[in-house]
């Protein structure tokens, strides 16, 4: 009965979602159906697990939410974004305007730029070049997804995301493991991924299907001149003080999150003082910009908190201690366990990390090579993540002005089925070599 109060709770999530309901009722009807089914106390599970999960989340981003929707805020009311995005299909044309979104969000979350400050930066760019494409606003979730939560997150080796950074507190070993398997497994991703997403585009235009802004968006401020924009070099300048602080000062300035938050207040700052004379009102851009995190961090918040109810029941002890109890290859295992339990949380680098604590010693004493137990096990976490109670969607979809019932399907083929047709290949080869 725990057990299966536990799926009916995520299945609530993925069905609401759906639906189109907010994640905070939704979590909190969810989280009571888990609770009841699993013999805890209400109060206790809301009051202690529930809300340590929601503020935790709050306090260890807020401030990047609030810093990263300012700076897409100036970067939206100056035109700074509307240039970047009309060079890009200067440079690589309008009907390549999805591979755009695709490599510059890989480009940027390889650099340490994390997914919740990617969505923030690149929405007006979105806008642009998949309004010049008349490409469905509904299929931007998806080079999104792709590009910050798969091979640069999990795969490519040196990755400095939190996926790849788990592993070496248990295994010892460096963000540079398993550097041949990290690259083939996302050469290949890539490469799938590309192809996926041209054939849904090309169906996409099949079924007549076609841009639209999202709803109470102004609207007008796409509609400028390209010469009354700013010029693509103050443009790209934020953008690259951001990439450039983040990448170079990764070892100087730490706790991670204060790099982000200094990194963007510069780069806001930067592109305000190049702007000055294209603000109509700074006071309104930075009252709605920052304002605007409140709203944003409120539904993956929520979900986060729903994650920590789940890790405290029986069903996920439970869980957890069958998935130790299994007899399999090591390598099988280091992919098995994070998978399942990523899938459960909603988060890769929270499977992975519970995973390991109960699994590490087990697998370094199996004698596996530590290096691909790394790799397996980090690539295996970023595959069920992404089911559509990942906290991450909650910000992504209402962000983008979607829902999950109108993109979900190209988060689904490129960031689920893809990395896990993907892992399971590698996996195949390991244990083959191993053997």
């Amino acid at each position: 009965m725990d057990i299966l109060g536990l799926i009916v709770g995520v299945g609530i999530l993925v069905v609401g979602a759906y639906k189109g309901l907010n994640a905070l009722p939704l979590t909190l009807f969810a989280g009571m159906v888990v609770i009841l089914t699993n013999g805890m106390d209400v109060w206790p599970a809301f009051a202690q697990s529930y809300m340590t999960g929601y503020v935790g989340f709050f306090l260890a981003f807020f401030l990047i939410f609030a810093s990263s929707a300012l700076f897409a805020k100036i970067m939206e009311e100056t035109g700074a974004a509307m240039a970047v995005g009309y060079k890009f299909i200067d440079w690589f044309g309008k009907h390549r305007s999805v591979l755009i979104v695709f490599l510059t969000t890989a480009a940027l979350t390889y650099g340490g730029v994390s997914l919740f400050v990617v969505v923030f930066a690149l929405r007006p760019i979105i806008m642009i070049l998949f309004r010049e494409a008349n490409i469905p606003r509904s299929m931007a979730i998806g080079p999104l997804v792709a590009g910050s939560a798969t091979f640069t997150m999990k795969s490519l080796p040196g990755s400095p995301q939190l996926t790849n950074v788990v592993p070496t507190g248990f295994f010892g070993t460096t963000l540079t493991a398993a550097p041949m398997l990290g690259i083939i497994s996302a050469i290949m991703m890539l490469v799938l991924q590309i192809f996926y997403f041209r054939y849904e585009e090309r169906k996409s235009r099949e079924r007549g299907e076609t841009f639209s802004f999202m709803e109470g968006q102004n609207e007008e401020l796409y509609k400028v001149d390209r010469d009354k924009l700013p010029s693509p070099i103050v443009s790209f300048l934020p953008l690259i003080v951001v990439v450039t602080m983040i990448i170079g000062l990764r070892t100087v300035v730490t706790p991670a999150a204060q790099l982000v938050v200094i990194s963007m207040l510069v780069a806001s700052t930067l592109a305000i003082i190049l702007n000055w004379k294209r603000i109509p009102n700074l006071k309104n851009i930075i009252n709605i910009g920052s304002g605007g995190a409140i709203t944003a961090i409120a539904g993956p918040a929520s979900v986060v908190g729903f994650g920590a109810i789940v890790q405290a029941t029986p069903a996920f002890q439970t869980i957890v201690q069958g998935l130790l109890g299994m007899e399999m290859s090591p390598y099988a295992l280091a992919a098995l366990a994070p998978s399942i339990l990523a899938g459960i949380t909603g988060s890769s680098s929270g499977g992975l990390n519970i995973s390991l604590q109960v699994l590490a010693d087990h697998l370094i004493a199996s004698g596996a090579n530590l290096d691909l137990l790394h790799r397996i096990s980090a690539m295996f976490a970023g595959t069920l993540d992404t089911l559509p109670h990942s906290p991450g969607l909650f910000l992504m979809f209402p962000y983008l002005g979607l829902s999950h019932k109108d993109g979900y399907r190209y988060v689904f083929w490129s960031a689920v089925v893809i990395p896990t047709f993907v892992g399971l290949i590698c996996l195949a080869a390991v244990i083959a070599m191993a053997g």
